[in-house]
């Protein structure tokens, strides 16, 4: 018997309790040995749920008993989260953990914890939901020098971007809908403002590159300012719109960003809609490789909590290694990236043509069947800075989104 906790009795904490409860067999065979939950750590009372049994208030009641050799952390948030998993790891107990802003603040911290003393820090769960994206970047993908990380990393703001595109529904009407239906929280803005998906692109680049990359560091630009305009726009030009959390290495530097991009057909993401999540990884000597799914919900994320648990479980005084230096990378100044950008400015095309011209060069002019008053077009690849110092001399400027065509 593999005698678990798990700290936090929410979606997920439930979805844990569930999954081991419905392929109880199977995770036993696959574990080698069957895992009882123990404890479940939760301030608040559930009458009538059998949790009850399990149920306690205190902490210290899990740490202190020797029995309880792997923990569950499904809180969220870095506090009391990051002081219960370090104190676990101090008593000698693996951490399981579906808690993004843990790993992204303090995930290196407690990586070398966990080898210090030979036990196991695992986060699956932590980018991606369901998705399985952390083992093969720690395990399968070890031959290869990553080169890209790109990934539509968040449900919400991929099913708002959605119903915009599919229905035509403007921000505010495509958020409301996400809030009835659950996808988005009352307060949007860790999603809806990129920085949900910027804390996992930092997960991902500081498992790629083998050092700590700061979220604080990565610029970010949410969804808010994308409007229905800008989907007609796209869809004149057989594109669509999503926010993308990128990573690229070029030689030895690094860039990475949060922000809307417009992609076609030929783009690997270009189909990944609705709440779905979709991750593409570019090794130097495999190519080009893709992971699709569910990227949050329930039993997805459990789903792969405890896959980590029975990791765990079949790792009992060996740790899985996993290179992540606390040493910090030093990321690429973004405004020396570039881009093609499309951009909206206000005034019609015989006022503002001119001055596009001077400024821009050659252009890929942009129509949308019934858009009067403005100017739409494709600038030639230019820097960020370049592009910030050009729109800075165009009145008016409506909207300003990157290529990646």
């Amino acid at each position: 018997m593999i005698n678990i906790a798990v700290l936090g009795y929410g979606t997920i904490g439930s979805g844990v309790i569930e999954v081991l409860k419905t392929n109880c067999e199977s995770i036993a065979k696959r574990a080698g040995d069957q895992i009882d939950v123990k404890y479940v750590l939760d301030l608040r009372e559930f009458p009538g749920d059998p949790i009850m049994e399990k149920l306690v208030h205190d902490v210290n009641t899990i740490l202190e008993d020797p029995e309880v050799k792997i923990i569950c952390e499904v809180m969220g948030g870095v506090e009391p989260a990051f002081t219960f998993v370090k104190s676990a790891l101090l008593k000698g107990k693996s951490v399981v953990t579906s808690n993004k802003e843990l790993v992204a603040k303090h995930g290196a911290e407690l990586i070398n914890m966990a080898k210090e003393h030979n036990l196991n820090f695992l986060f699956e769960a932590s980018v991606g939901g369901g998705i399985p994206i952390i083992r093969p970047l720690n395990q399968s993908l070890t031959a290869d020098e990553i080169v890209e990380i790109t990934g539509i990393l968040n449900g919400t703001t991929n099913y708002i971007l959605s119903k915009m595109c599919d229905e035509g529904l403007g921000f505010e009407a495509a958020l409301a809908e996400a809030q009835k239906l659950g996808y988005a929280e009352r307060n949007p803005a860790a999603d809806v403002e990129g920085h949900d998906a910027c804390r996992k692109i930092a997960i991902l680049s500081s498992l790629a590159f083998g050092m700590q990359v700061d979220y604080e560091d990565i610029y970010t630009e949410g969804i808010t300012k994308i409007t229905d305009i800008d989907i007609l726009y796209s869809k004149a030009l057989g594109a669509k719109i999503k926010l993308f959390a990128t990573s690229i290495r070029d030689n030895d530097r690094v860039y990475a960003m949060v922000a809307p991009a417009m992609i076609k057909s030929n783009h690997p993401l270009f189909s990944v809609n609705d709440v779905f999540n979709g991750i593409f990884v570019r090794g130097n000597v495999i190519g080009d490789v893709m992971f699709y799914g569910s990227g949050a919900g329930k039993l997805p994320t459990a789903s792969a909590v405890v896959a980590d648990i029975v990791d765990a479980a079949k790792h009992f005084g060996k740790n899985i290694w996993t290179i992540w230096s606390s040493k910090k990378l030093e990321l690429t100044d973004v405004n020396q990236v570039k881009h093609r950008f499309f951009l909206r400015v206000k005034g019609s095309a015989q006022d503002v043509k001119d001055q596009v011209a001077k400024l821009f060069g050659e252009v890929e002019e942009v129509k949308a069947e019934g858009i009067q008053g403005e100017y739409a077009f494709i600038s030639e690849s230019i820097s960020e800075q370049d592009v910030k110092e050009k729109i800075n001399k165009l009145a008016d400027v409506l909207s300003l989104i990157r290529v990646r065509f």
